[in-house]
């Protein structure tokens, strides 16, 4: 009998070993999190220009089709949706409907552009306020 309840004593776990439990997982997450934003947020960066990268040879084919790029009003939908009085449009030229950029916000598509003779894309990052810094930077087809 005096075995059984020595064993019942044993087998708990005291609130001190709670305690440290809890306090390195805590100082773990502390260490570790902030490192795991960074690279959430680089990875939205990559995801945003590979996107606009698709969009330009989306954008190349669709000009090589009919001739011109699609107009400022006619924007990226364009390339999955034959555009009214758009002579010899062979698309879709996107294989799935047009995403928006990784932080839930539609692309902004100009033509004729303000930096060449080619259209303009843009993501305007975390913040979706045009310039900034870091993770609030545009992300732009022509630089």
């Amino acid at each position: 009998m005096h075995r059984s309840r020595r064993r019942a004593r044993q087998a708990g776990v005291t609130l001190i070993e709670m305690l440290v439990v809890v306090t390195i997982i805590a100082l773990f997450a502390t260490l570790v999190a902030p490192n795991l934003f960074r690279q959430t947020d680089k990875a939205r960066v990559t995801a945003a220009q590979a996107q606009i990268s698709n969009f330009e040879v989306a954008l190349m084919q669709y000009k090589l089709a009919t001739g011109v790029f699609p107009t400022t009003e006619q924007g990226l939908q364009a390339l999955r949706v034959r555009p009214p009085n758009v002579e010899n449009w062979d698309g879709p030229y996107l294989k799935k409907e047009l995403p928006n950029d990784p932080w839930g916000r539609p692309y902004v598509y100009k033509y004729p552009g303000d930096h060449g003779d080619e259209p303009d894309i843009i993501s305007y990052g975390a913040d979706g306020q045009p310039g900034g810094e870091g993770i609030n930077a545009d992300i732009v087809n022509w630089k």
